[in-house]
């Protein structure tokens, strides 16, 4: 085996094998920061990608997906065909990448990270036929987050180009969505926006559901949380038949006062 990748990050050894791969790769037992990492350089990646199968831990790829950047990404990835999920039932030792030239076995040491490479024709054959098979027996993981392709412009027809505007901006200032403390969830994401805008609460939630964010109910009791903390406001907008529906208002002056580059951090200092 050669070590011809040895130093280099693990984005750099991904980006690698997506330039040079030529059919289908075996992404087997990847860590979560490499899952994390093939998605964000899958996503920027300028030419033609290959079909990633990804073998991995399910409780590792539910851990990840918890994160909605990452998970919108991923299904914009599987959207176009350059990515499928399934789990795995026992994990090898190693954490590999395996196309149908070359197997590099991936090795983390501290904050180095090197890439074991063999281009062993045989090795190489009975390694890809090995995995292929166990991929051919492996169960499915069911993404449910939506293509974030998908949501931006969903978003900017059903409520307008300046929500979108302002969701996209609020994304790309976190560096995770989860709503666990260290990001703002999809949902509290949205109604910010929808307040911002001063959208209809009914419009932003049916949205929501239909593109498969989360349900209305969902939508429903996060604006009573945030109504309670003060961060957005509502007020009653009479309709012909029925009961009013809410409109959405910012209802703190720090979040008014914010850019789109800011507002998820005062909203995030506000709710902890």
């Amino acid at each position: 085996m050669t070590s011809n990748l040895l130093n280099h990050q693990i984005d750099d050894i991904l980006d690698s094998v997506l330039e040079e791969a030529t059919g289908d790769v075996y992404m087997v037992n990847p860590s979560g920061d490499a899952i994390e990492e093939f998605v964000s350089v899958a996503t920027a990646f300028d030419g033609d990608l290959p079909s990633v199968h990804m073998l991995a831990d399910e409780r590792t790829l539910k851990d990840v997906m918890d994160d909605f950047i990452v998970a919108s990404n991923a299904a914009d990835l599987i959207s176009e065909d350059a990515l499928a999920l399934r789990t795995l039932e026992e994990a090898p030792e190693n954490s590999l990448l395996v196309t149908e030239d070359r197997v590099i076995a991936i090795v983390h040491a501290g904050d180095r990270v090197g890439g074991l490479v063999t281009d062993d024709e045989s090795f190489v054959e009975d390694t890809y036929d090995t995995y292929a098979a166990r991929w051919d027996d492996a169960a499915e993981f069911n993404l449910r987050t939506p293509p974030i392709t998908a949501v931006r412009e969903t978003l900017s027809e059903e409520i307008s180009p300046e929500a979108e505007d302002d969701f996209t901006s609020i994304l790309n200032s976190l560096e995770t969505a989860r709503g666990d403390g260290d990001g703002l969830d999809e949902v509290t994401i949205s109604l910010l926006v929808a307040a911002k805008n001063e959208a209809l609460l009914y419009d932003i939630s049916k949205w929501g559901e239909d593109v498969g964010i989360a349900s209305k109910a969902t939508f429903s009791r996060t604006k009573t949380k945030l109504e309670d903390m003060g961060l957005i406001d509502t007020e009653k907008v009479p309709i012909d038949v029925g009961r009013p529906r809410l409109r959405l208002k910012i209802g703190d002056d720090r979040l008014q006062e914010a850019d789109n580059g800011q507002l998820a951090t005062v909203a995030q200092s506000i709710l902890n």
